[in-house]
C-alpha cells in the first residue's frame, strides 16, 4: 500500500501532462486552421483597358487612370483593384521592359498602398495566348512556355519590393488548353518561377477554358503551398450578360430577354431566320434564377473547401444592353451568392462595356449599379 502511495502522485503527474500535451495539440491544430495565410481581399473591381486590350499610349493612357480614380474606388467601399496587363504593353518583342508601361504599373499599386487597398496583378494577354484566339502557340512550342516563365521572373523581380499584403500575382488569365493537364503543368512551372525569390507572394490560379466552373474539379495546384488563391470567372447565362455583344455567338440575338425566370420567349426563338443562331438561342434558354446560379458554382466552392483556400471570383458582370430590373437583379444574386460562401469577388469592369462609371470625360458615376455591388 505504501508503495502505491508514493507512486499515486507520479501517475496522477503523467496522466494530467498527458492530457496536456493532447489538448495542446488538439489546440494548435486548430489555430492553425484559423490563422491559414490570407491575401486581403473582399469585394474590387478591375481595371481593364488601361495596360491591356488598348492601343492607347502616351498622355491619353496616363490620363486613363489616375490617384483620383483609386481615391474615388477607395471611398465607395472596394477594399482591392485588380489590374490586368498584357505583354506587348509590358515588354517589346525582343522581351525588353516597355518602361512608360511599368511606370504607370508602378504609380497605380503605389496609390493603392496609400488608400489600403490591396492590388492582383493579371497577366492578361500573352503574344502565345489570348483566350478568344483560335491558334494559341502557347501550348504547342516550348520556347512560348519559356517566354511565359520569363514573363513572371521579370515580373516578380520588378514587383517583389511590394509587400506580400498588399501585391498578389495572377498567372494567367483564362488559359484555354485543349488538354487541361497542359495547363496543371504549366502552373506548376510558373509557380516554381516565382517562388525561387518569393516563398510567400500569394498566387492566383484559375481553371482551365476561360477559368470557368465547369471545369474546376480539372484543376490542379502545386502541392503543399498554402500561398494560392484559387480563382473563377462568372458571366452566366450568357444570353443575359452578354446580350448583343458582337463578340460573342450570342451576341446577334436581337429578341426580348429577362431575368430572373425563363430567358426568352418560344415566339422570339421561333422568330429567328438563322438556322445556327436559333440552335444556339434555344440551347441558352431556360429558366435561371439565383438558385440555378449558385448551384453552378459547386465545383469551385466544393475545391475551395477541399484544400482550405481563398476562393475568389475575379472577373463577373453583364452589359447594361437587358432590361435595367433584370440587370440589377442579376448582378444582386451573384453578389448574394459569392458572399454568402465567404467568396471574394471583383467585378469587370470600371470603365470598360460593362463598367460602373459612365464611359466620356465626366466618369459619371453609375450609381444604381454601384449600389446593388456596394450597399
Amino acid at each position: 500500500m505504501r508503495r502505491f502511495f508514493y507512486l499515486l502522485p507520479a501517475l496522477l503527474f503523467i496522466s494530467f501532462f498527458y492530457q496536456c500535451t493532447n489538448t495542446q495539440k488538439e489546440d494548435s491544430s486548430d489555430v492553425s486552421n484559423d490563422i491559414a495565410p490570407k491575401f486581403p481581399l473582399k469585394r474590387g473591381v478591375n481595371i481593364s483597358h488601361w495596360l491591356s486590350q488598348s492601343n492607347v499610349r502616351g498622355e491619353e493612357r496616363k490620363a486613363f487612370f489616375t490617384r483620383d480614380d483609386v481615391d474615388f474606388i477607395d471611398s465607395i467601399g472596394y477594399d482591392h483593384i485588380r489590374i490586368p496587363i498584357d505583354e506587348e504593353q509590358m515588354w517589346d518583342e525582343d522581351g525588353n521592359k516597355e518602361e512608360e508601361a511599368f511606370g504607370l504599373l508602378h504609380n497605380a499599386i503605389g496609390w493603392a498602398q496609400e488608400a489600403n487597398l490591396s492590388v492582383i496583378v493579371d497577366l492578361h494577354i500573352l503574344r502565345s495566348h489570348h483566350f478568344n484566339a483560335d491558334e494559341k502557340p502557347l501550348w504547342t512550342e516550348p520556347a512560348a512556355q519559356e517566354q511565359f516563365i520569363a514573363c513572371w521572373r521579370d515580373l516578380s523581380s520588378e514587383l517583389k519590393k511590394y509587400p506580400n499584403d498588399v501585391v498578389a500575382y495572377e498567372l494567367m488569365n483564362e488559359p484555354v488548353a485543349d488538354d487541361p493537364e497542359e495547363w496543371n503543368i504549366l502552373v506548376g512551372k510558373a509557380a516554381r518561377a516565382v517562388r525561387e525569390n518569393e516563398p510567400e507572394r500569394f498566387l492566383v490560379i484559375g481553371s482551365n477554358r476561360w477559368q470557368s466552373v465547369f471545369t474546376f474539379d480539372e484543376l490542379k495546384i502545386p502541392e503543399n503551398d498554402p500561398y494560392v488563391i484559387l480563382s473563377f470567372h462568372f458571366y452566366h447565362p450568357m444570353l443575359i450578360t452578354h446580350y448583343k455583344a458582337s463578340w460573342t455567338g450570342v451576341g446577334a440575338y436581337q429578341g426580348a430577354v429577362s431575368y430572373p425566370g425563363q430567358l426568352t420567349s418560344e415566339e422570339d426563338i421561333a422568330a429567328i431566320d438563322d438556322p445556327t443562331l436559333k440552335a444556339l438561342i434555344t440551347k441558352e434558354n431556360g429558366i435561371f434564377n439565383i438558385d440555378s446560379l449558385e448551384k453552378m458554382m459547386e465545383k469551385p466552392f466544393k475545391k475551395a473547401n477541399e484544400l482550405n483556400l481563398q476562393l475568389y471570383c475575379g472577373e463577373w458582370g453583364a452589359r447594361p444592353s437587358i432590361p435595367r430590373a433584370s440587370l440589377l437583379q442579376w448582378y444582386g444574386d451573384v453578389r448574394s451568392i459569392l458572399e454568402k460562401h465567404n467568396v471574394a469577388w471583383a467585378n469587370w469592369d470600371y470603365k470598360g462595356g460593362f463598367g460602373i462609371v459612365e464611359r466620356g470625360d465626366d466618369n459619371a458615376p453609375i450609381e444604381d449599379l454601384i449600389d446593388v455591388l456596394l450597399e
